[in-house]
């Protein structure tokens, strides 16, 4: 009986979430033990002095072919991001976007000082090569930095510097761009596919729109795990589980190292909110400050939906060896001096550790089998292909499907 099988998962982020709903659809009545009060892991909103702010600035890229097999798009109710940038350079602001989908950017971007008109037919053919290259092709592809790959194409340094720098820092989290060609690829195509959006009420709705398809899981909340063995998972309080499978869905590093042999690395980040007077951002267009020395990276401002206040989020890379009241003095007197606010109150601010996975080689995803690490013991999250949230749902899709086929044999 497949309801008297136990199997756990340990995380109830993305990748965990879904496989509970791949083992629900074959009969299994799985059990998430979760070490936080809430789902989501790294997905989440979280009410903070009665503002909903997520746990860093996340988008939602419509066009990942996952996002549309386990998500209802259009109960998210999503707010899409205008396809472009507004970037501060020199003491001027420069509004650049596509102009095949909103044509009133059209003469905006041909005459921003961003970067030469070759630059921007160069920009029109990446867009037309990656709508020709599949996924599966990007990612079987030579893999070289994007900063390289972007020179290879023939890319000034004028817009490297001015808008592929700063922009792809907001997504890569690190600001030279040694990411992987093929996460850049990646993105831009999922970029021009489809839309960057946010959920209405938060990026936190995607983990809760996963949960309430569950409908046959069991949820064992503010619990961690201290190991996990073949048969038995042994938590911090000292009770010992019996299992008949686990998927790991967690970047908690004591368990990850004891069945991978290492830690994983991971790109930090932090992200602070503010409510604002006023603000001479667009309505849903990111921001990027490209000038050098300051600390805010890109901004984007938004109406709370409860308050009716305008907030503003700021990321920044420049968060290290640095103090909280440094960091936020500093970003203050940027936003006033950049987006024309003249109020400047701070909400809030999230350290993100954990905020990407830091690997090379990237894959869309794994065979199964390359995620088993014991007979009955598998791996889920977005570390073993890419750091997207495609990723987290296709690990948590194959982590399922491989144990599926590992209870058959038995």
């Amino acid at each position: 009986m497949k309801d008297k099988e136990t199997i756990y998962i340990i995380g109830a982020g993305v990748s965990g979430l879904v496989a509970a709903y791949e083992l629900e659809q074959e009969g299994y009545h799985p059990i998430i033990i979760e070490q936080t009060d809430e789902v989501g892991g790294r997905v989440k909103t979280i009410q903070e002095k009665g503002y909903a702010l997520d746990l860093g600035f996340q988008v939602l890229l419509s066009a990942y072919p996952l996002a549309k097999k386990y998500l209802d798009l259009d109960a998210l109710e999503l707010h899409r991001l205008e396809s472009g940038a507004l970037i501060y350079v020199n003491d001027k602001a420069y509004r650049i976007g596509d102009p095949m989908r909103n044509w009133k950017m059209l003469f905006p971007t041909i005459f921003s000082d961003i970067g030469s008109i070759s630059d921007k037919l160069k920009v029109l053919k990446l867009n037309n090569r990656l709508k020709r290259k599949s996924i599966d092709e990007i990612f079987e592809s030579h893999e070289t930095t994007t900063l390289q790959y972007l020179i290879e194409f023939g890319f000034s340094p004028k817009i490297i510097e001015r808008f592929f720098k700063p922009f792809f820092a907001g997504i890569f989290l690190e600001s030279s761009i040694q990411t992987s060609s093929r996460m850049f690829e990646f993105v831009y195509k999922m970029f021009g596919e489809g839309y960057a959006t946010i959920p209405k009420l938060g990026i936190g709705e995607i983990s809760n729109q996963l949960k309430n398809k569950l409908h046959h899981t069991e949820f064992i909340f503010n619990c961690e795990v201290k190991d996990i063995t073949n048969d038995k998972i042994l938590m911090v309080s000292g009770e010992n589980l019996p299992h008949d499978g686990v998927i790991i869905a967690t970047n908690s590093t004591s368990i990850i190292r004891s069945h991978k042999g290492s830690d994983m690395k991971w790109k930090s980040c932090m992200c602070l909110y503010f409510e604002v007077d006023q603000t001479n951002i667009p309505a849903n267009t990111i921001a990027l400050i490209v000038d050098g020395g300051n600390y805010a990276n890109n901004l984007y401002a938004y109406t709370d939906i409860k308050t009716g206040k305008t907030i503003l989020s700021v990321t920044t890379l420049e968060h290290m060896n640095k103090t909280d009241a440094e960091i936020i003095e500093n970003i203050i007197a940027e936003v006033k001096k950049y987006t024309g606010a003249l109020k400047v109150d701070f909400i809030h601010h999230y350290r993100i550790k954990q905020a990407l996975p830091d690997i090379l080689n990237l894959k869309m995803t794994v065979q199964p089998g390359e995620n088993q690490v014991m007979d009955n013991i598998f791996l889920a999250g977005d570390a073993l292909m890419n750091g997207s949230l495609n990723a987290a749902m296709e690990s948590g899709r194959i982590a399922a499907k491989t144990l599926l086929e590992k209870r058959k044999e038995i």
